[in-house]
């Protein structure tokens, strides 16, 4: 009786990817409309010559950028990941950069095996807007108090139900995350980060975020007053919404203390 051939062992090739999103619909594929996923899926369709179904480490929105974009794909054994980035970067950079490419193994996916990720929000605090950063920074003339931010970041570490400071996802959703650091720190000439690092997060968590701690900061909301709003549960409750440009997925954990970033 003569036997079935076996099919070809698979690997699955991890990408750390870096992207300017200012041009693009977000991450996440969409019909009729220009985005990371689809441009990647091509480039790399291209050079693998096979269909490829990306899973990724967060599905960034429009206008939003990354530093440490985790992406993985099913491929063949033989897959030379040096030459995947080389091609890809080629047809694609310096918008959509893959920054780092290995094969791993096959129970390895970007989104189900990640531990954390980590996102950075960038302000220019000046009365002038600085043009090599409009893309990338949100400018905010008046000046801040960094240290009523500072303050006001630190009820944001730990679980919580974040209904405050996120859209409203589908029914039977949660919006309860655990945040595991959350920190203002001062750059030169004006320049402020927010980095805030999550297990997940939900959607425009972020940016929500940032928007009510910079109401704090021009002293709209008083820092004393956060936890009451995170505790509300109530999207009304928290401060405006920052723009997309500023926000950036800058790292992703996973086991084994490797960091893509």
């Amino acid at each position: 009786m003569s036997q079935l051939p076996l099919a070809e062992p698979e690997r699955v090739l991890k990408l750390t990817v870096a992207y300017d999103g200012t041009d693009f619909h977000g991450f996440a594929a969409q019909r009729d409309q220009r985005t990371v996923e689809g441009e990647l899926c091509g480039a790399l369709e291209r050079v693998l010559r096979v269909p490829v179904e990306l899973a990724c480490a967060g599905r960034t929105d429009a206008g939003v950028h990354a530093w440490g974009q985790v992406v993985s794909c099913a491929v063949a054994v033989g897959t030379d990941p040096l030459a995947v980035q080389r091609s890809v970067n080629g047809q694609l950079g310096p918008e959509v950069v893959v920054r780092r490419a290995e094969l791993v193994d096959s129970g390895f996916d970007a989104r189900h095996s990640a531990r954390w990720r980590s996102y950075r929000y960038t302000i220019v605090n000046r009365e002038e807007p600085d043009p090599f950063r409009a893309r990338h920074a949100w400018w905010v003339p008046g000046e801040l108090d960094v240290s009523m931010m500072r303050l006001a970041a630190d009820p944001f570490v730990g679980e919580h139900d974040f209904a405050s400071f996120c859209r409203k996802g589908p029914a039977g959703s949660t919006t309860v995350r655990r945040v595991l650091a959350s920190e203002w720190t001062v750059e030169a000439d004006g320049l402020l980060t927010y980095e805030i690092r999550a297990t997940a997060f939900c959607w425009q968590m972020v940016r929500s975020i940032v928007g009510t701690l910079v109401d704090v900061g021009a002293g709209r909301i008083r820092a004393g007053e956060v936890m009451g709003i995170l505790r509300a549960r109530d999207r009304a409750a928290a401060g405006r919404l920052a723009p997309a440009n500023g926000l950036c997925l800058f790292a992703v954990g996973y086991a084994l203390d490797t960091v893509a970033g």
